[in-house]
């Protein structure tokens, strides 16, 4: 089992940050309404940042690092352009 660190940004334009081990299928499990309380409602998703992690524990300090940044150090880490 890989696990990954993600950052969706979602239809209003918020950030949700998340770790999993099968990304599609999480990927699909927000997309469904399905995934965390946070995303349900927020559709459509779209995946803007995936870092690959050793195991889980490292996947959730990095979760826990990356919630801890900014909405413009999230944005920056992603590339992702930061709109009016």
């Amino acid at each position: 089992m890989s696990w990954c660190c993600y950052l969706l940004q979602c239809a209003d334009n918020t950030l949700y940050c998340g770790i999993t081990n099968d990304l599609d299928k999480r990927f699909a499990a927000h997309n469904a309404g399905e995934g965390a309380k946070y995303t349900r409602g927020r559709a459509p998703l779209k995946l803007v940042y995936q870092e690959a992690c050793v195991d889980k524990s490292s996947a959730l300090k990095r979760e826990r690092e990356i919630k801890s940044f900014t909405r413009a150090e999230k944005l920056l880490l992603c590339g992702v352009t930061q709109k009016a």
